[in-house]
């Protein structure tokens, strides 16, 4: 998903906060650290989005991407 700002015509700054439940593979090397292999997104809901250029929240767009998301 991308973003559009109504108010100033932004397309491309968002502080965007979500909240996400996710599945991951911790692997631990004998040494204790973690690599992380796997991750699965189980469930993501976006909290808010606010423009970086306006500082606004009350404008903001939803637009299609023409990149594909991972």
């Amino acid at each position: 998903m991308a973003y559009r700002c109504a108010n100033c015509g932004n397309k491309t700054r968002f502080d965007v906060v979500d909240s996400v439940v996710r599945r991951r593979f911790h692997h631990y090397s004998l040494g204790g650290e973690l690599n992380i292999e796997e991750e699965e997104i189980l469930e993501r809901t976006v909290d808010s989005v606010t423009c970086r250029w306006c500082d606004r929240s009350d404008g903001i767009e939803e637009i299609s991407s023409s990149i594909p998301s991972e």
